[in-house]
């Protein structure tokens, strides 16, 4: 995964490399090496804002989160990026879950022996 950072109206720390760095390795368990991950770090108003922009060939997010803190607003946009990821994959595995043509409405009656006359 590539990313890139970019920091507006703030110091360009290694502290917010190291942050930053880490929080990109929490979403590699939903997003694959393909996209790229774009990080935009500013303070406005003396709010602290994080945007995270995933950009891969099947998908997008977008997370925009600020607080008084840069690490917590770090964190925050994190999280709503794994909320949309993790939404994303459950839909997923919902819809193709249902496409099984086998459901076994009792098990018990699943494994036992019928006579033919009984099956139709």
């Amino acid at each position: 995964m590539k990313i890139t950072t970019s920091f507006l109206h703030m110091e360009h720390t290694p502290a917010l490399d190291e942050k930053i760095k880490e929080s990109s390795e929490k979403l590699t368990k939903f997003f694959q090496d393909k996209g790229t991950l774009k990080w935009s770090c500013y303070v406005k108003n003396g709010e602290h804002f994080a945007e995270i922009y995933y950009h891969a060939p099947q998908c997008e997010y977008h997370a925009k989160a600020w607080s008084d803190n840069m690490y917590h607003s770090i964190d925050m946009a994190v999280e709503k990026i794994e909320k949309q990821a993790f939404k994303k994959k459950d839909k997923y595995n919902k819809m193709h879950r249902d496409k099984s043509d086998v459901v076994i409405v009792d098990p018990d009656m699943a494994w036992t022996d019928y006579e033919e006359e009984d099956v139709a």
